[in-house]
């Protein structure tokens, strides 16, 4: 299994999720999102070609996304309702994965994930 990192602007990108899970739906909903996209991360590096990721070459070559919801079952906290943030990442380097942005599903990627990092 890799291991990933964040980039800094994927860990802007969780803070500013995390404020508004909180801000909109409490601290506990907060802790749960906090699992639930710890546990996508997790998921990611086990296996970052997962038939459920996409491949986002045309963004730059080598970058996947994988929607959260994908791992409403993979955490010990109880489920998050809607999830609704997409994962870009990609391989860094040998047993690396990259989280490159951390982006609500009404963002366009090609606005907020630039050329190849």
């Amino acid at each position: 299994m890799a291991r990933y990192r964040l980039s800094e602007p994927a860990r802007a990108d969780i803070a500013g999720a995390l404020r508004t899970s909180e801000t909109m739906h409490g601290a506990d909903a907060r802790l749960r999102y906090r699992a639930l996209l710890t546990a996508a991360m997790r998921r990611i590096a086990a296996d970052p070609v997962s038939p459920v990721s996409v491949d986002c070459s045309d963004l730059f070559d080598g970058l996947r996304s994988y929607h959260i919801r994908h791992s409403r079952s993979d955490g010990r906290e109880a489920p998050v309702g809607h999830p609704v943030h997409v994962i870009f990442y990609r391989a860094a380097e040998a047993g690396v994965i990259e989280i490159v942005r951390v982006l609500h599903e009404r963002m366009l990627p090609s606005r907020h994930v630039e050329g190849n990092p």
